[in-house]
């Protein structure tokens, strides 16, 4: 057994004893509920369980409503975008739900190099894209850390024109301190790690063998993370592993525990439902299948928990949910994206993927889609370079203050999107979208938006505030 620094006490007890309680569908204690959330101060422990109940149809839809109106007066309509990319499919692990795990001898296995990773760079870059979360299966290549602190050297270097990533966010296998140090210097924007089930008993009948199999140092990487300075950290489950009432509440108190102990809890929360994966049946048929009845409440929630937090929904869901969860809470999106290193450059490789997705469209229809519904899809990432991060980013958002910010940026990458990538159904609903926008902003926000959108339409890039 590791070290456990900082390991996050998970009170399994008190979660039973939250879920226990008796939930009669009370009109008036939801109607409460609903009203506090409002305040957008968040939800404890004792209110969940009475939303996680709900089946009335009228109450449902009045839980719905209110998570919408926590969403916009926080985010607004805008959606933040970005995708994954796979620099590796190793993996020393035995999750049964994963088709990486070490025993899919069927898996084709690869490792991309440094020319290689440049070469996915430069596909996302002809995409649109300027934000990637790095990907990569836990077993390190003979380079070990070394080779994910040259791979974000690489995914910063590349270029395809005069276009470049922005900013690099991380998911890889739990480090020590130490070695998170070692992340922060190369300038990630958040390190993102899902304990995948905070229950005990399903975690250790899931992760049968590897150094995942430690249930307490993957549940304090986030500790250890922010310990050596990544103040901006994203946590998630697996729904559909366990209860999804039990892994909400303990993502709460992992939440809880991150603010209480450091100033700040996390900047992202993932709700990731299990999808097929090749070669594993269990993924076929979760012990704990999420309906899409329950994945909605789920998110609503969510949203009135933690209203500050960015929610993030992957193209794991089918566009229609994807399209409904938009309404309910998730303001991060991932599009085009693939599973399976080297998928970008060859979009004909179907090996190696991690799981199935069920959005399969590319970048420019989602963007179309979202300026179609009303959404501005955002490629902003000023915050990370402006330090407006951890407990300074919460400084601004908890008073509202930071859509200041924010909805500009979304306008002007909007713009640069329309300029430089947008398909002609997509440019014409952008444009009505931007107009819209700014239409609706008010004198100093908007006198400033139309300057960023002015700088940008006169050939500037990376317009920010």
């Amino acid at each position: 057994m590791r070290g456990q620094s900082e390991a996050f006490p998970l009170d399994e007890a008190s979660i039973c004893l939250a879920l226990d309680a008796p939930t009669a569908e009370d009109p008036i204690r939801i109607r409460e509920l609903l009203a506090k959330a409002r305040e957008m101060k968040g939800l404890d422990d004792r209110d969940l369980p009475p939303l996680m109940a709900l089946r009335d149809p009228d109450l449902l839809h009045e839980l719905f409503d209110t998570a919408h109106w926590v969403k916009a007066q926080i985010y607004g309509n805008r959606i933040v975008m970005f995708a994954p990319l796979y620099v590796s499919n190793l993996c020393e692990n035995e999750c049964l739900y994963c088709a990486f795990r070490v025993s899919n001898r069927e898996l084709p296995r690869r490792v991309l190099d440094q020319d290689e990773i440049a070469a996915e760079v430069s596909h996302l870059l002809a995409q649109g894209h300027k934000r990637l979360v790095l990907v990569a299966g836990e077993a390190n290549p003979k380079e070990g850390l070394d080779y994910i602190l040259s791979a974000i050297r690489t995914v910063y270097d590349a270029r395809h024109g005069s276009d470049n990533i922005r900013r690099v966010n991380v998911n890889i296998a739990p480090l020590d301190v130490d070695d998170f140090r070692r992340l922060k210097d190369a300038e990630i924007g958040t390190y993102q790690l899902f304990q995948e089930t905070y229950h005990r008993e399903t975690y250790g009948q899931m992760h049968v063998r590897g150094r995942k199999a430690d249930f307490d140092w993957r549940l304090g990487s986030m500790s250890r993370a922010m310990l050596a300075g990544i103040d901006d950290v994203g946590i998630g489950a697996l729904f559909g592993l366990y209860d999804w009432r039990f892994e909400l509440l303990a993502i709460m108190h992992h939440a809880r525990h991150l603010e209480e102990r450091f100033g700040c809890g996390p900047h992202t929360i993932s709700v990731p439902r299990i999808e097929p994966a090749e070669g594993s049946t269990l993924s076929e048929t979760p012990p704990h299948a999420v309906t899409d009845a329950d994945f909605r409440k789920l998110i609503a929630i969510l949203r009135l928990a933690v209203p500050y937090t960015g929610l993030i929904l992957s193209t794991r869901e089918r566009p229609e949910v994807r399209r409904e969860a938009l309404r309910l809470g998730i303001s991060q999106i991932s599009a085009g994206s693939r599973t399976n290193p080297g998928g970008y450059e060859d979009d004909s490789r179907d090996g190696g993927t991690q799981f199935s997705l069920g959005d399969h469209r590319g970048l420019d229809e989602v963007v179309h889609d979202l300026a179609k519904t009303g959404f501005i899809p955002s490629f902003c990432t000023s915050c990370y370079r402006m330090g407006r991060t951890g407990a300074d980013f919460m400084d601004l958002a908890k008073p509202g203050e930071i859509k200041a910010h924010c909805h500009p940026n979304a306008l002007a990458t909007l713009q640069e999107y329309m300029d430089d990538h947008a398909s002609p159904a997509t440019l014409r609903a952008a444009k009505q979208l931007l107009v819209e926008s700014l239409e609706d902003m008010d004198g100093h926000a908007r006198a400033l938006a139309e300057g960023m959108v002015a700088r940008v339409k006169e050939g500037e890039r990376d317009v920010f505030c």
